[in-house]
């Protein structure tokens, strides 16, 4: 598996995921990464058995069985070479970007010719049945549900309050970010502060109290989520880890200088609230909108009373009628061998 990092959690926080759930059923994964800095902290306790980490530019003496391309990275031109030279060509996957849009329905499975007798399926994640999924290992949700979210928090040194709400912020830099906590802080609330410019931007206030958290790994951020009534979440990541939570949420969309994020981030929503209760739906459309700054911004808050709980599990329920990821990819590689 190739992956470039083009953020320090986004891409190299899918390919880890993605990693880790291939070398628990029994496949042997090397990864190169152009950086793999960020698994300082992201893979605490190192790789687990079956995973090797390499840097960009290393040989090995084959090249494997399967070859996963995450997002269009390309691939070195010596290794392309070596896939060609193999007797029994690799099967070759370009693993895409999370997306709602209809198109991912149309390209999923498609193959690409790549000259020297070479072949490139594109692999898309996704939200229906005629898409790739999203990566779930097994027995996830049976944690989930065993959870004891107050019992994490107090592990962490955190002990909510009588009457108070628990809610994480991972973000990128926002303009917003002022107006957000003003809002949050009408509702007694603890905000876990994921590391980046916001833990230097937000301090407690009237209604407000505020623990910046240190890096975690990407069991411990899980937990945190698991943890929280609400999540405000970021990127593809830490996105689809919010859905599993089965918890009212808010998505902040990498930007895109076209604008792209903006037809992107209204497709999830068309899917994510099509059953959703229509007060909820209007109040969660307008306020993710306006944090990923597409509208103007919304005095309602979505809150994490019982119509906001029931619409998250129900989503994840929907969500985990379909097969995971790694499942389904698996059964591509054996069915286009």
């Amino acid at each position: 598996m190739f992956c470039r990092v083009i953020d320090n959690f986004g891409d190299v926080g899918v390919a880890w995921r993605l990693a880790r759930d291939l070398a628990a059923r029994g496949n042997a994964v090397r990864l190169w990464l152009d950086d793999a800095s960020a698994l300082q902290w992201m893979a605490a306790g190192g790789a687990p058995a079956g995973i090797e980490v390499l840097t960009w530019d290393a040989k090995v003496p084959d090249v494997g069985d399967v070859v996963v391309e995450a997002f269009g990275c390309e691939l070195p031109a010596p290794f392309v070479a070596q896939m060609a030279a193999r007797p029994v060509p690799p099967r070759w996957i370009n693993l895409e970007y999370l997306s709602a849009e209809s198109y991912v329905e149309r390209s999923h499975g498609l193959a690409s010719p790549q000259g020297s007798g070479l072949e490139k399926h594109f692999f898309y994640p996704g939200f229906t049945p005629k898409t790739g999924g999203l990566l779930r290992e097994p027995g996830l949700l049976t944690e989930i549900a065993n959870f004891d979210g107050d019992a994490w928090l107090r592990k962490q040194g955190i002990q909510r309050r009588p009457g108070e709400r628990v809610v994480s912020l991972f973000a990128y830099a926002n303009p917003l970010l002022p107006k957000l906590v003003a809002c949050l802080a009408s509702v007694p609330t603890l905000l876990l502060v994921c590391p980046g410019s916001a833990q230097s931007q937000i301090v407690d206030q009237p209604g407000l109290r505020t623990h910046a958290l240190p890096y975690l790994s990407q069991p411990e951020f899980d937990r945190l989520l698991w943890a929280s009534d609400l999540n405000f979440v970021r990127g593809e990541d830490s996105f689809v880890r919010a859905q599993w939570a089965a918890k009212p949420f808010v998505w902040q969309i990498y930007p895109q200088d076209d604008g792209a994020h903006g037809p992107k981030l209204d497709a999830f929503l068309d899917r994510y609230l099509a059953d959703a209760d229509p007060m909820l739906a209007d109040q969660t459309r307008a306020l993710w909108r306006a944090w990923n700054g597409l509208a103007a911004w919304p005095v309602p808050m979505v809150g994490t009373g019982p119509a906001g709980q029931a619409h998250a599990q129900a989503w994840c329920a929907q969500l985990a009628a379909q097969t995971d990821l790694v499942s389904q990819l698996l059964g591509f590689i054996n069915a286009s061998g």
